[in-house]
């Protein structure tokens, strides 16, 4: 049974770690952006990406060893991660929405019309029969509004919460303490 106060303090956590995930995917985004010219930078950021449950793991890991003195439970493990991430989704889905609206001017779609303009994806393309779906979805996309991929971003990050709860909670949970002998 969780007590009010220690609910207060799971979620004091939860927003401080979700703010950290939030500027980690932030970071990411904008070598995610720069990698559209640049694959080492590309590589780097798909690197931070896979780093996300390890990052919310040892976030979770802090948070036991800290703030509850070096126990928790699965369930207490698994609602600040889902939180973390409820967290980081939310402040990531803005930065979003406000890259896009403001800084944005096509820049993303222009990088990715120039990708499946080359001659190898144009090749590979018409190898797999995929051009004229291709051709449909780069429509369909940018006709798609910024705040539509924000909240599409919101969605993926927040369903990415309660899936990589289970293993990040079962991994960290610690229900007895290690005696020091």
């Amino acid at each position: 049974m969780i007590t009010s106060i220690e609910y207060v303090q799971l979620k004091a956590f939860a927003r401080q770690d979700g703010a950290l995930l939030a500027l980690l995917w932030v970071f990411t985004s904008v070598l995610y952006i720069i990698g559209m010219t640049n694959q080492m930078i590309g590589l780097a950021a798909t690197m931070l990406i896979i780093y996300t449950p390890f990052f919310v793991g040892g976030r979770l890991r802090n948070f036991r060893d800290y703030g509850r003195e070096g126990l928790i439970s699965f369930r207490r493990g698994y609602a600040y991660t889902v939180f973390v991430f409820f967290y980081a989704g939310v402040l990531f889905a803005i930065a979003m929405y406000l890259y896009l609206t403001f800084m944005d001017n096509g820049y993303l779609m222009s990088q990715m019309s120039k990708v499946l303009n080359s001659d190898e994806a144009q090749q590979a393309m018409q190898q797999y029969g995929m051009t004229e779906m291709m051709n449909e979805s780069m429509k369909q996309m940018a006709q798609i509004r910024p705040i539509d991929y924000a909240l599409d971003m919101l969605t993926v990050n927040i369903t990415l919460g309660f899936i990589l709860g289970v293993p990040i909670s079962l991994i960290m949970q610690r229900t007895m303490l290690k005696s020091k002998e």
